[in-house]
């Protein structure tokens, strides 16, 4: 039968030449990832039932990177166990304090996942991958664990959606306008258990700001998001020393709805209180007073994301009664910043600058919120109590909103206050 890109995948992956959607296989998987939060129910799963060996040393990746450095005795706890697990089974992929990024940009940074690959990770925003043409989905830990004993996985075959990109995005709009236009179109359940793939013309779209579309698509409930391939990403691939494994969907593959997206007709966007698909253009926002902006996360924290903050807050100063952390994803991209001087500027400017962490994205550290406080945070979730108080509120925006609105100290675009984008 004619397959989409993502069943074209995991029938590689088990084996079979037919599989139709809603169907229950069994996968084998290229890489298991976990994290300081996920990992340890997974090592007591894995203990618990006998497991005495992984199933390969090199295709698990575990990285400290929600609590980390660890912000209490429990954290430090979950971290020790984690260690004591990569001693004694030679895990060869371990990421900690000093080494390790937020996981997401971290892996295909180091070239850990690449196109064609089947990954699975106890964490809901593993789907990043699919920016590289792979199968990526988040899973629990008890999966989690059965994976890293067998290297395979139960997955159901998902249906797909197709969105078909048009024309080239405009000014400041970026990947995460994209993303937070198509989730405020679907809805938090609109693509759920289905697979997003995304194909057209993504020329105006870096690789950046394609792992920040992946990203989000669990946001819209997806089982995953997956990008056809191009020249960026063979390049992307490349400086990485992988080499590219594209799976295309067959032309008569079928979906259950195909959408056109006109790139230039998207405009910055804003994702209100208290779910991802609130969202509206920011110039139709109403200029909100903002107590915290945080730029960072899987989601904006590439380097790409902090040189579009930087530009912003060049030469300009942090409203004093704004807040403004800014979180580098990995230690590489710390270091390019420096190099570039995007660091001096956000220090310059105002900002606090964070060693790598998830941090205040899941209300972990780094940047909690009082009752009744308002963030702009360029990170993926804003349920209730997602950074702090449970009547604190989180507004989702591009790294460009956010270092607008950390200058203006309300809710504004780059060029409510005169900051145009001219290349």
């Amino acid at each position: 039968m004619s397959k989409t890109m993502t069943q074209k995948i995991i029938a590689a992956h088990c084996q079979k030449d037919d599989i139709y959607p809603g169907e229950i296989v069994m996968a084998k998987v290229d890489l298991v990832l976990g994290n300081d939060i996920t990992s340890p129910i997974a090592i007591r799963e894995f203990e618990n039932s006998g497991g005495k060996e992984v199933f390969d040393r090199e295709k698990i990746a575990l990285i400290m990177d929600h609590f980390t450095p660890n912000k209490d005795i429990k954290a430090a706890r979950q971290c020790l166990e984690v260690r004591n697990f990569v001693k004694g089974y030679g895990i060869k992929h371990f990421f900690d304090v000093g080494e390790m990024g937020i996981e997401h940009a971290l892996l295909p940074e180091k070239g850990l996942v690449k196109s064609g690959d089947l990954v699975i990770g106890a964490d809901s925003h593993t789907c990043t991958y699919g920016a590289l043409g792979a199968f990526s989905t988040g899973v629990g830990s008890t999966d989690m664990a059965y994976a890293m004993s067998t290297g395979k996985v139960w997955l159901r075959i998902p249906s797909a959606l197709k969105f078909i990109l048009k024309n080239h995005v405009q000014g400041w709009v970026s990947g995460k306008d994209v993303i937070l236009s198509i989730i405020g179109m679907l809805g938090v359940s609109g693509a759920r258990y289905k697979s997003m793939e995304f194909d057209g013309d993504l020329s105006s779209l870096s690789m950046d700001d394609r792992f920040c579309i992946a990203n989000m698509a669990i946001e819209a409930g997806a089982k995953n998001g997956i990008f056809s391939i191009d020249e960026k990403t063979m390049e992307y691939e490349r400086e990485r020393g992988n080499k590219t494994n594209e799976y295309k969907a067959d032309t008569d593959a079928e979906y259950e709805s195909i959408f056109e997206i006109d790139l230039a007709q998207i405009r910055p966007t804003v994702a209100f209180p208290h779910l991802p698909d609130n969202t509206r253009p920011v110039d139709e926002a109403g200029e909100i007073p903002i107590d915290q902006v945080v730029i960072g996360s899987c989601t904006n924290g590439r380097l790409e994301d902090l040189a579009i903050a930087a530009k912003i807050l060049k030469g300009n100063k942090v409203d004093k009664n704004c807040r403004v952390i800014v979180i580098p994803a990995t230690q590489k991209i710390y270091l390019d910043a420096i190099e570039k001087g995007f660091i001096s500027t956000f220090i310059e400017s105002g900002c606090a600058v964070s060693t790598p962490t998830c941090g205040p994205c899941l209300g972990g550290h780094m940047g909690i919120l009082a009752q009744g406080e308002k963030a702009v945070a360029t990170t993926n979730r804003n349920f209730v109590g997602r950074m702090g108080h449970i009547k604190s509120e989180v507004y989702l925006a591009s790294p460009a909103v956010a270092a607008a609105t950390a200058i203006a100290g309300k809710l504004v675009s780059p060029e409510r206050i005169g900051i145009r984008n001219e290349g």
